[in-house]
């Protein structure tokens, strides 16, 4: 068989590298991953903040701005808590480090992060007069990186096994 009817091998040195690396949380309880554990609150209240600001629209209740204070500011706290674990793992575990996609889910939480504390911050002063129509337009920006950062976490997970602990136990 002559060299150009040969099968080409597409494996990259970088790449077989990269795959080869521990990807094993080392920011766990009983195993299982904190940030993974802890992502999820932040993602439901800043979709929640968002509802909160929409039935506001709607109904002009104020009792609806006083539920997205409370959802914006436990979304950025609770955030802050889970990006503490994410980056943690990220710097610690080399596995994970080396992957583009977690430095894109890195930068993308950042941003959330960043857009939900603006809006808690905004609403402190005047929770009311925050709503329309900054605190809605910064509710609606931080659900679009929810989906974004949920998106590059999502790719890690799935595409890069990252957070799975496979057990010969199930």
């Amino acid at each position: 068989m002559s060299d150009h009817n040969k099968p080409i091998d597409h494996a990259e040195p970088i790449v077989e590298e990269v795959a080869e690396a521990d990807t094993s949380s080392l920011v766990a309880v009983a195993g299982h991953p904190v940030h993974a554990m802890l992502v999820a609150f932040p993602i439901a209240l800043v979709i929640s903040t968002l509802g909160c600001d929409v039935f506001y629209w709607y109904t002009g209740d104020p009792f609806w701005t006083r539920v997205a204070l409370w959802s914006s500011g436990f979304a950025f706290w609770i955030g802050i808590a889970a990006s503490i674990a994410g980056t943690a793992e990220l710097l610690l575990v080399e596995g994970i480090r080396h992957r583009a996609a977690s430095w894109n889910h890195a930068v993308a939480a950042v941003m959330l992060i960043s857009i939900a504390g603006a809006n808690w911050g905004f609403r402190l002063d005047d929770h009311e007069a925050a709503v329309l129509p900054l605190g809605l337009m910064m509710s609606a920006l931080a659900s679009l990186f929810v989906g974004i950062a949920g998106w590059h976490g999502g790719k890690l997970v799935f595409d890069h096994g990252i957070g799975l602990m496979v057990s010969s136990k199930d």
